[in-house]
């Protein structure tokens, strides 16, 4: 089943305790697209590229089954650009440099031949842009997942709370959890947005694992312990499209199924973090998921004899 990406295709400058790299392919949609296509197609891209965004990058994606009729090239212009630098236990970071380029001129269109896909991501960007792909599709999509970050709430409260209620599943991070709800018990602020819209709720807890919240329910699941983390940019846009590709590949979009999603898009993460950029996306084949998986399920695995 179809699923529509929304988000940036990017040059990234990464430096961390671990290395560092001048210029690498990155960006929301870039992420989420290579992770989803290892579980399902077609996939469909929306997003805004300068002249100097390679053709092999986007040969390589239309051979994943990624359809680029929604990606605007934009000649005479650069792609979006970001560089960040990582602290030493690689959950903080600190931004160099944001080159919006293109991005600062991105006005979504969503193409005739994408207007039957059944599932939706809307990665991080302007929530003006998140609302305006919603309100261009002529039938609702099965399911709409939304990523979003602290800077949105800080810029552009007022649109992001209209795309929440419109949204089915909300994936942010603790700190941003907090910051939304006000609240600083995740499970206080998993109460409070879901009151804003979204049905499900994804927290991602970076190395400490992933929330998934209903009104109802709460299931944890926990990262893989990893020797190096190398890279941990694109980690969470990975998650979420190897979430939304699961639940595309199955067609269920129930609670229980978006558990064994949230396994799914940890894996395609634990991968992600290993090199710089997308390369161990590129690389991975589905043996490597398989044993990644097989890894999660060893993790969480005992038994209780009383």
């Amino acid at each position: 089943m179809a699923i529509i990406i929304l988000g940036t295709m990017a040059f990234d400058a990464i430096e961390t305790p671990f290395g560092k790299t001048e210029k690498v392919i990155g960006g929301s949609a870039t992420y989420a697209a290579y992770a989803a296509s290892h579980l399902t197609h077609p996939l469909q891209q929306i997003s805004i590229v300068g002249e100097d965004f390679p053709i092999q990058e986007l040969t390589d994606l239309k051979n994943r089954g990624v359809q680029l009729d929604g990606v605007e090239i934009v000649n005479g212009k650069k792609s979006f650009f970001w560089s960040g630098k990582y602290h030493l236990d690689m959950n903080a970071r600190d931004t160099l440099v944001t080159d919006l380029n293109v991005l600062a001129d991105f006005n979504p269109k969503v193409p005739d031949s994408y207007q039957d896909a059944d599932y939706l991501m809307l990665g991080n960007v302007m929530p003006s842009l998140q609302l305006s792909v919603i309100h261009q599709l002529k039938k609702r999509p099965k399911l709409v997942v939304m990523d979003t970050m602290n800077y949105w709430m800080e810029t552009a409260m007022d649109d992001l709370k209209k795309v929440l209620k419109k949204v089915d599943v909300l994936m942010i991070n603790d700190s941003e959890a907090r910051q939304l709800s006000g609240d600083y018990s995740l499970v206080k602020s998993a109460k409070s947005i879901l009151e804003m819209g979204p049905s499900y709720l994804v927290i991602k807890k970076g190395e400490h694992g992933a929330l998934l919240f209903d009104k109802d329910s709460v299931f944890f699941a926990p990262a893989l312990p990893l020797e190096d983390v190398f890279d941990p940019t694109g980690a969470g846009d990975t998650f979420a499209g190897g979430f939304i590709g699961h639940l595309a590949q199955t067609g269920d979009i129930s609670f229980e199924s978006m558990k064994t999603a949230i396994i799914y898009g940890s894996a395609l993460a634990s991968f992600c973090v290993e090199k710089f950029g997308p390369l161990m996306l590129k690389e991975i084949d589905n043996r490597d998921i398989q044993n990644r998986l097989d890894k999660f399920v060893q993790l969480v695995n005992f038994d209780l004899k009383f």
